[in-house]
């Protein structure tokens, strides 16, 4: 009798903790299935790149857990599409130019924040003439680039240098696939085009580069936008977000094994050796220091680059068909709005890289 109470006592005490052990397993997934749950994109260039590491080092996911909240990072080989898909909802955050955050997401009707400024080109994008060495070359010709793009906002800006416009050139949509290949080929003397792209035109025959962005710096810049109603809603994604950038700037800085080896799997990431990913950063203008994207994003500048910008957008169509003039679409900066401010759909938050500088994240 007393071995049958034995036996019965062990089995009852088996059963109750196998009981506990799945109550807590259904609990545990209970809790990750409450999760907050976002999604952000990346494509591939030398300032967006740092969000692959960041994935692959788990930065993105400690940050995310200490918010309580998950972070799924893609890669989307397609630029644009990624911030097509960002606009239909697909993504709660997007890397992509200023510009490009202006008239896609912006001008669609979607409400976008603009929550690290990474950096600005410094000489990534560029002209290219063939058998010439001056820009005033230009006049004439038929020049390559992808039409809408930042580059064919340094064109714009290039002949307004020389005292010309888009009437002294004709300007040929070309796929930036296609440009290298194009360039090659005896008709085209003229491209306009970005890193790595860029790089190796420079190096062809007969190849001089007449105008590069370093010549109007702090005008083509990189962001991580995120949607506004979801960063209102959900704080939290802002801080993990900014955290894991700046933790993965500061490895990019250090001078020992551990940023040679983030360095090189971002150079890998963009399809080229370390070298290549380093010259890339020379004509970059990255903004290792939270306090110094501040700076930047808080200048009366800022507010004044994205009014050329909303004029160059406003007379290709950029803005949409209802758009009567450069200002419809409302641009928040911290120095002021540019444009109509009943109407803002970009703004330019400091607020999370602000939190970064002084270590409050």
């Amino acid at each position: 009798m007393k071995l049958y109470s034995s036996i019965l006592r062990k089995i009852s005490t088996r059963l109750a903790l196998a009981a506990t052990l799945c109550l807590t397993l259904i609990s545990g997934q209970a809790l990750a299935a409450d999760k907050p749950t976002f999604r952000l994109a990346w494509s591939i260039y030398v300032g967006w790149v740092p969000w692959d590491y960041g994935n692959s080092e788990g930065i993105i996911k400690k940050w995310a857990d200490k918010y309580g909240i998950e972070i799924e990072v893609v890669q989307v080989n397609d630029y644009i599409e990624s911030i097509n898909q960002y606009t239909a909802g697909a993504f709660d955050a997007t890397v992509m130019t200023n510009m490009d955050a202006l008239t896609i997401p912006a001008a669609s009707g979607v409400d976008s924040t603009a929550l690290i400024v990474g950096d600005f080109s410094n000489g990534n994008d560029g002209i290219v003439l063939k058998d010439a060495a001056e820009l005033a070359d230009i006049k004439g010709q038929r020049v390559n680039l992808v039409e809408l793009s930042v580059s064919h906002y340094l064109l714009a800006r290039a002949l307004e240098s020389v005292g010309m416009s888009e009437r002294d050139v004709t300007v040929v949509n070309t796929a930036d696939a296609d440009l290298v290949s194009a360039f090659a080929t005896k008709d085209v003397t003229s491209v306009t085009t970005w890193n790595p792209l860029l790089a190796e035109i420079v190096s062809m025959p007969k190849a001089s580069k007449v105008f590069d962005s370093s010549q109007i710096p702090g005008e083509i810049i990189d962001l991580l936008v995120v949607n506004s109603d979801t960063l209102a809603e959900n704080p939290e994604l802002g801080k993990a977000l900014t955290g894991a950038w700046y933790e993965i700037m500061s490895r990019m800085q250090m001078d020992d094994e551990v940023g040679t080896k983030a360095l090189e799997f971002m150079a890998a990431s963009s399809g080229t050796d370390l070298g290549g990913y380093k010259a890339q950063l020379d004509s970059t203008k990255m903004f290792y220091q939270p306090a110094d994207a501040v700076t930047f994003t808080e200048s009366e500048t800022l507010k004044d680059t994205m009014g050329k910008v909303a004029e160059f957008s406003f007379k290709h169509g950029l803005l949409g068909e209802g758009a009567p003039d450069a200002g419809f679409i409302g641009i928040e900066t911290p120095a002021g709005v540019f444009g109509d401010s009943s109407n803002v759909l970009l703004r330019f938050n400091s607020t999370f890289m602000d939190m970064a500088a002084k270590g409050e994240l």
